[in-house]
């Protein structure tokens, strides 16, 4: 990816994030001629699926974001790590797509791929040649639609160890990696949702099964509960067209309300000792 198309696509990312709210079709001109200005157009699906779209011909290339509206603070006490273990699962195939194919079909169409997971969204982000739009479209349609058909015990085992394996690697086995840990239980009372991290807690990994792994998906990843972004060298008409032809059957998921604000107060200083092995 070019420098200059690399940096544009992150500023309308970002920029698209903080405007999500807003309901007009374009970005208004503002009277600072000097000031940053990113147009989009944004629209809803039947379905509940929000669409963005950004249109930018300087480079042949395309950027394709799905962000579902769900973290680690949607989970329950007792399941944390839920929304992370869910972004792994994502990655291993559909109904459609083998095991691990989501990753051999975009790198050999020459993009680049990856997800994240932080405490109040999980997104799934492609940058591909403009040419495969098409293709990543159908794998995104595919998993948002019709991934439990391809969950099974063999794949959700795997899948925990590995978890269990990253948490291990950047928490409990690395020099000060509890610190973040500890630092969410003394800042926030127990059970709030900002009180564990987003890798969960591994007896958490432990007790779960797949049907507890299938519910989260129903509840959470509807497609109401979701923003396409796709950004770059795009013909608006055409993409459109094929976001109508893959998404626009997928069934709309529960309503998903604004979770409540719990907001936090220290009534004292508190000071934590943390033992560690360095």
């Amino acid at each position: 990816m070019s420098g200059s198309l690399a940096f544009r696509l992150i500023v309308a990312v970002f920029a698209i994030s903080v405007l999500n709210g807003c309901q007009r079709a374009n970005v208004d001109t503002p009277a600072d001629s000097s000031a940053v200005t990113i147009p989009y157009e944004k629209y809803t699906l039947s379905n509940g699926l929000t669409v963005i779209l950004h249109e930018d011909h300087s480079d042949p290339l395309v950027h394709v974001d799905v962000t579902y509206h769900v973290g680690s603070a949607r989970e329950e006490v007792g399941k944390s790590g839920f929304a992370h273990f869910f972004e792994h699962m994502m990655f291993q195939g559909s109904k459609h797509v083998a095991d691990e194919q989501h990753f051999k079909v975009i790198t050999e169409a020459g993009g680049s791929l990856n997800g994240s997971t932080n405490t109040d969204r999980t997104n799934y982000y492609e940058t591909v040649p403009a040419n495969q739009l098409e293709k990543v479209l159908w794998l995104e349609a595919d998993r948002m639609g019709y991934l439990l058909e391809a969950v099974n015990q063999t794949k959700f085992e795997n899948q925990r160890e590995t978890v269990k394996n990253e948490r291990a690697q950047r928490v409990d086995n690395q020099p000060y990696g509890l610190r973040h840990e500890l630092n969410g239980e003394a800042m926030y009372p127990e059970g709030h949702p900002y009180s564990w991290m987003t890798i969960g807690y591994v007896e958490d990994l432990d007790r779960v099964n797949v049907n507890d792994l299938k519910a989260f998906f129903k509840r959470w990843y509807g497609p109401n509960n979701a923003v396409l972004t796709i950004g770059g060298d795009i013909d608006s008409a055409k993409t459109k067209a094929l976001i109508a032809q893959y998404f626009g059957d997928i069934p709309k998921g529960p309503e998903v309300k604004d979770p409540e604000p719990q907001p936090v107060t220290l009534s004292e200083t508190r000071y934590m000792t943390l033992e560690d092995k360095v």
